[in-house]
């Protein structure tokens, strides 16, 4: 392997990378802030990616945009579906993660079905000026949608950081998963704390629905693709962890680009990556590279 190969394996590692933290950033705060076991979410991503090509389908808006205008639809939506977990599954006991996990399946299979039943099985694909064109820098050509990706990317890890750490919601949600009660003396309500939550993951996740659809054509299964990567940049990080998610990412998507230009290696061995790498830090490291 030349070291020109390896440059390049690298850099575009990189901008896989701020791929994957794009596409896991609302399972950060479902999973690793509220503990809830938010197994749709590659599902409501490819949801919002469906509702990223409608809005560019039907009124020419620009895939980016569209995500952004798809979040208060999917925040709405984010607390009704938490709303009805609570009800039906946490509030009943402390099996609900168990059962919740069944209850997730259940709601990434109700998405899968409707999007197949209401669009059929082919791919959708999206057209913007970034899409399909490239920077050149030397011998070393950069798609520019990933590097819109990329950039979206760092402006969401710089909100979700900011609101976290600057606001009383955002200090009240990294506290919930802590201390209930401690909260409750606080003057919070950690029910209606982790609805708000939920609906704020929810709403990226459609923002990450469209990085998906700018990177590339998508169908209903698509999801399968992405429930093993999402997982492992999560756990990778940190539970929470908004900049160890970028991190990750970087981490998984260097991994696997390496692993693909690997001559004893290649494509049917990338997938592999992300849950030996979870394996890893399970063992080595459970609370991950940078949790606490």
């Amino acid at each position: 392997m030349s070291f020109d190969l390896l440059f390049e394996a690298v850099l575009f590692g990189i901008l896989l990378g701020a791929f994957y933290a794009a596409v896991s950033m609302g399972l950060s705060v479902s999973f690793g802030l509220l503990d809830v076991p938010h197994v749709a979410h590659p599902a409501i991503m490819v949801l919002g990616a469906y509702g990223t090509w409608l809005l560019g389908h039907h009124w020419g808006i620009d895939p980016i945009i569209a995500g952004v205008l798809l979040t208060p639809p999917f925040f709405l939506l984010g607390m009704g579906v938490y709303r009805f977990y609570y009800e039906a599954f946490e509030r009943r006991g402390s099996d609900a993660g168990v059962r919740g996990i069944a209850f997730f399946f259940g709601v990434a299979l109700i998405i899968e079905v409707g999007l197949i039943l209401a669009f059929g099985v082919d791919q959708r694909m999206v057209e913007a000026p970034y899409i399909g064109k490239s920077l050149s820098f030397g011998d070393v050509r950069l798609p520019m949608r990933t590097l819109a990706v990329a950039g979206v990317a760092i402006a969401m890890t710089v909100v979700l950081t900011l609101y976290m750490s600057k606001t009383f919601t955002g200090r009240a949600i990294k506290a919930v998963a802590q201390d209930e009660p401690a909260l409750r003396l606080m003057g919070a309500n950690p029910v209606r704390i982790k609805q708000w939550a939920f609906g704020i993951a929810t709403a990226v996740a459609a923002l990450g629905g469209a990085m998906l659809i700018i990177i590339g054509p998508v169908d209903p299964g698509m999801d399968r693709v992405y429930i093993g990567r999402t997982f492992a940049v999560v756990v990778l990080a940190g539970l929470g962890s908004m900049t160890g998610t970028v991190a990750a990412g970087l981490i998984l998507g260097i991994s696997e680009s390496i692993v693909l230009i690997h001559p004893n290696l290649g494509a049917s061995w990338a997938p592999a990556v992300s849950f030996t790498l979870l394996l890893v830090v399970l063992g080595v490291r459970p609370q991950g590279l940078f949790g606490r």
